[in-house]
């Protein structure tokens, strides 16, 4: 790290959002930067809530600083290859241009006394993101809901104490089709140098569905050339319940309620099919008493058995995203519950 300049950034405001583009939910990104703005990776991956080291460590930092040294030693040759470390031109320029954020954070941040109510944290970018589409009564993208997925939504799982290797492939998944194998060390991918799981991240984000990204991969000393799949709803597998953006969206679309899916012993014990739609209410209004969830009556351990006509297995969050794009502000869902074993219906506002 002494080869490095170091700064450190505790706040949201003025951020540049051309350049500062990563996985807001994170409490914990690094940029390695040329001094002329070039990119030469991140790091920081997360995917759980209470575990939020789970997919970073020391021994990794360490070897993706290092990669970083070694573009750096190789710059400006390579500066063509490092372009697509940089996305599109972002919406807003900085997050106090989103329209959800305008004019709520003018004061100056103090962080040596108590008042820090003008500092904006990197979460509310996501949460300003969804709110445009929210407004315009527009479903919320898939790349919205479901924003940088872990490769493990295609099959791949990585060495957190490497840059990039492979250390398990899911059977039968997309990477495994592809002839991923664990022990892959990916070198590039859609001709962008890697040097961390988050510069993979990066690039499944901005992937389209149906599409094949081009991967350099070295097996056993050798450099092999695959194509890795990204198949139509492929971000819908990723678990997004972790995500303090998710808050927001259980606001938005299920007045506060934190589920869980029932397992399938339990499932068994109350007659309930394997592939059926049962998931378990946790809360009602954690950290609301007036959440709208409660208003319509739900109650803790309710068990939602059908939206409308959804009554197909799903996730929290695949729920939360049916809802999300299916249904707009103003709009009330039938939701039938199963309550000591009788069923009724309650109605969701959407917010």
């Amino acid at each position: 790290m002494d080869q490095y300049v170091c700064v450190r950034l505790v706040q949201g405001n003025g951020l540049d959002l051309s350049l500062f583009q990563f996985d807001y939910d994170m409490t914990f990104a690094v940029f390695m930067l040329n001094a002329d703005g070039t990119l030469y990776g991140r790091y920081g991956s997360r995917s759980d809530m209470k575990e939020a080291e789970r997919e970073i460590s020391i021994e990794g930092l360490g070897k993706t600083l290092s990669a970083a040294l070694e573009l750096h030693q190789n710059f400006p040759a390579n500066k063509a290859n490092l372009a697509g470390k940089r996305g599109p031109a972002p919406r807003y320029k900085t997050p106090e241009e989103y329209p959800a954020l305008k004019d709520k954070f003018t004061g100056s941040v103090d962080f040596e006394g108590k008042p820090v109510a003008s500092c904006i944290h990197c979460h509310q970018v996501r949460e300003a993101q969804r709110k445009i589409y929210r407004a315009a009564n527009q479903p919320i993208p898939d790349e919205h809901l479901f924003p940088w997925p872990m490769p493990d939504a295609l099959g791949l799982k990585f060495d957190t104490k490497e840059v990039a290797t492979v250390l398990e492939v899911a059977g039968g998944s997309s990477a495994a089709k592809d002839g991923f194998r664990a022990g892959d060390t990916l070198l590039s991918l859609e001709g962008q140098p890697l040097i961390s799981v988050a510069d993979i991240q990066w690039i499944l984000q901005n992937a389209k569905e149906g599409s094949k990204l081009k991967a350099e991969v070295q097996r056993g000393g050798q450099k092999t050339s695959l194509s890795l799949s990204v198949p139509p709803g492929w971000r819908r597998v990723s678990n997004i319940s972790w995500r303090p953006t998710t808050w927001d969206m259980r606001r938005m679309v299920s007045g506060g309620l934190v589920l869980e899916d029932l397992p399938d012993a339990e499932r068994q014990q109350m007659k309930l099919a394997s592939n059926a739609l049962a998931l378990r209410v946790k809360y009602v209004g954690q950290y609301n008493e007036h959440a709208a969830a409660k208003r319509a009556g739900f109650q803790k351990d309710d068990i939602i058995v059908a939206a409308e006509n959804a009554t197909q297995r799903m996730s929290e969050s695949q729920f939360i995203a049916l809802l999300a794009q299916r249904k707009m502000p103003g709009a009330k869902v039938p939701l039938t519950v199963l309550r000591n074993g009788q069923r009724q219906t309650i109605a969701m506002p959407m917010q």
